[in-house]
C-alpha cells in the first residue's frame, strides 16, 4: 500500500515523450534536461555537439558536401561552426554513408598538431634577438636650404606645424 502523497509505482518504465507522470521514474534521456527558471538566463555549453538529431555527444568531425563533384568530405572539426557544414561525433562519422553515386572523401581526423620544427625555433630566436637589439641612431641628413621643405615649429598630437623661415 502506498503512503499518502506518494505514488505506488517507483520502477523504471518506458514512456512515450510528453506522457510523463510526476513521481514515476523514467528511462534517462540521451541529453540532460534544460532546467532554467522563468526570467533567468540558462547556461549554454560552448562545446559543439553532434548535428544528428537527439545525439548529445561532442563533435569530432565536420561533414561538408561538394555538390558539383558529388562528393561528401569528412574531415577534422572545423574551427568555426558554419551553416552549410555538419558537425558529427565519432560514432556518426564512422557510420557515415553517402547517396548512391556519391563519393565519400575521408580526411585524417588526427587531432595531434605537430610541434614546431628546429627551423621554426631558430627563426623565433633570431626574431627575438633582432627585437632586443638597441636602435642605432642614424646620422641626420643635412639638406641645403633650397631642398628643405620647412622646419617643425610645434606639434599637436600627430600634427606638426612647419615653417619656411
Amino acid at each position: 500500500m502506498a503512503e499518502r502523497g506518494r505514488p505506488a509505482e517507483t520502477t523504471a518504465t518506458s514512456v512515450t515523450p510528453g506522457t510523463r507522470r510526476p513521481g514515476v521514474l523514467h528511462e534517462p534521456r540521451a541529453y540532460p534536461p534544460r532546467r532554467c527558471r522563468r526570467g533567468t538566463v540558462c547556461r549554454v555549453s560552448l562545446a559543439r555537439r553532434c548535428s544528428r538529431t537527439a545525439c548529445a555527444r561532442h563533435a569530432v568531425a565536420t561533414l561538408t558536401y561538394v555538390y558539383s563533384d558529388q562528393t561528401a568530405v569528412l574531415g577534422p572539426l572545423a574551427t568555426y561552426a558554419e551553416p552549410h557544414a555538419y558537425d558529427l561525433c565519432d560514432l556518426h562519422s564512422e557510420r557515415l554513408s553517402a547517396p548512391r553515386g556519391w563519393e565519400v572523401l575521408r580526411l585524417s581526423l588526427d587531432q595531434a598538431v605537430p610541434g614546431p620544427t628546429e627551423d621554426d625555433l631558430l627563426a623565433l630566436a633570431d626574431a627575438v634577438r633582432e627585437a632586443a637589439r638597441p636602435l642605432t641612431p642614424r646620422p641626420a641628413a643635412v639638406l641645403e636650404p633650397s631642398q628643405e621643405t620647412g622646419r617643425e615649429v610645434t606639434r599637436r598630437g600627430h600634427l606638426r606645424v612647419l615653417t619656411n623661415d
